[in-house]
C-alpha cells in the first residue's frame, strides 16, 4: 500500500536543526506527494529521525536511491565491504573474535574512531556527498549516540566581516590527514595512493533555498593561499564556533531508528560506547553529490601528516 502525504507529521526537535518524520512506511512504495514532502524536509531542517523504520539492507537502499545515486564506500580497513558496495557496515561484531566483539583496541575499531571526529562525510572525496542514512540495526544500551551540528547556522551567526573574508576561498581535504590525527599506519601504501587531497569551497551554498554554510570538519587539512598554521587557526576557530553546545542535536539510538543527515551543512561525530561488551551495528548508505565544489580539481598528492608542509601554502 502507497504511502499518502496526509499521514505525515514533521516536528522539529532542535532549534537549530533536526526533525522527526512519522506516518510514514519507508518499507513500502512512496507517492510524490510524500516524497516531495520528505525531500523539502531534509532541505529545511538537514537532520530527518525516521523513528522504528524497520527496513531490510535492500529497502534502505531503495529509500536512499531517491535522493541520487548512492556512493562506493572507499577501500579502508577490511570491514566496510562485507554486505554490499553502497552500503558501509559500522559494527563491532566480528564472530572470529572471543565473544564475537571487536574493543577499542581492535585496529578495525581504531579506524572507526575516526567517526568521533566532527566530520561530513566523503569531503575527502574530489565529488563530496550529498546525505547519509544510517539504520540502528542494535544499539548499546549505554553511549554509542551521534551528535550534529549545524555548519548553515554557523555561517549565518558569523560577523558579516568575516563572511566576507571567506566567500571564495578553498580549502584542502584529506582523510589521511585527519586519520594521521588518530594514530600513523590507519591506511597500507596502496589505499593512501588512493586518497589524494580534494579542494573544497569553504562556503557552500544549498542549490534548492540558497542558504549559505560554511564547509569544514576533521578532514579540512588547510587553506589555499594562507599561512599554513594560520590556515589552521582559521579553520579550528570555525570548529569551535560552529559545535558551541547549543548548536548540538544529540540523537540517542533506539532500535530500528533510521537518521538522514546533510552532508553539504551538518557536521557529525558518534560517541563511545563499551565495545568490549555491547554490540552496535549500523548500516549507513551516502548519496553522492551533484559535482564538485571548487575548480579545478586539485592536481597532485602532498603530504603534511608527515611533517611536510605543502607546497604552495602561504604563497
Amino acid at each position: 500500500m502507497a504511502n499518502t502525504v496526509s499521514q505525515v507529521t514533521i516536528t522539529p526537535i532542535h532549534p537549530c536543526l533536526g526533525a522527526r518524520v512519522e506516518g510514514v512506511d519507508l518499507a513500502s512504495p512512496l507517492d510524490a506527494a510524500t516524497f516531495a514532502r520528505i525531500f523539502d524536509a531534509f532541505q529545511e531542517y538537514s537532520v530527518l529521525v525516521f523513528p522504528d523504520a524497520r527496513l531490510t539492507d535492500e529497502q534502505q537502499m531503495t529509500f536512499s536511491r531517491r535522493f541520487g545515486p548512492l556512493e562506493t564506500t572507499i577501500n579502508s580497513i577490511g570491514q566496510e565491504r562485507r554486505l554490499h558496495p553502497n552500503l558501509v557496515d559500522l559494527s563491532n561484531v566480528d564472530p572470529r573474535r572471543e565473544r564475537g566483539l571487536m574493543g577499542w583496541d581492535d585496529r578495525r575499531m581504531l579506524y572507526q574512531s575516526g567517526n568521533q571526529l566532527w566530520h561530513t562525510d566523503s569531503s575527502f572525496k574530489p565529488v563530496p556527498a550529498l546525505a547519509s542514512l544510517l539504520s540502528g540495526r542494535e544499539v548499546p544500551p549505554v553511549g554509542g549516540e551521534t551528535e550534529f551540528t549545524s555548519m548553515r547556522d554557523a555561517y549565518a551567526t558569523l560577523p558579516e566581516a568575516t563572511t566576507r573574508t571567506l566567500e571564495g576561498k578553498v580549502t584542502v581535504h584529506s582523510i589521511l590527514y585527519s586519520r594521521s590525527t588518530i594514530a600513523p599506519g590507519l591506511f597500507d601504501p596502496e589505499q593512501e595512493r588512493e586518497q589524494p587531497p580534494v579542494r573544497q569551497a569553504l562556503v557552500r551554498a544549498n542549490p534548492v533555498n540558497g542558504q549559505k554554510s560554511i564547509y569544514i570538519g576533521s578532514h579540512a587539512w588547510y587553506v589555499e593561499g594562507m599561512d599554513y598554521d594560520e590556515s589552521r587557526r582559521l579553520l579550528d576557530e570555525l570548529l569551535a564556533h560552529t559545535t558551541r553546545s547549543e548548536r548540538v542535536y544529540a540523537h540517542r539510538w533506539r532500535q530500528w531508528d533510521l537518521v538522514m543527515w546533510d552532508n553539504r551543512c551538518v557536521l557529525h561525530r558518534g560517541r563511545l560506547w563499551d565495545a568490549a561488551l555491547h554490540r552496535r551495528v549500523m548500516r549507513r548508505t551516502t548519496v553522492a553529490g551533484e559535482g564538485p565544489t571548487a575548480d579545478p580539481p586539485f592536481a597532485r598528492r602532498t603530504t603534511v601528516w608527515d611533517g611536510i608542509i605543502p607546497e604552495g601554502v602561504g604563497v
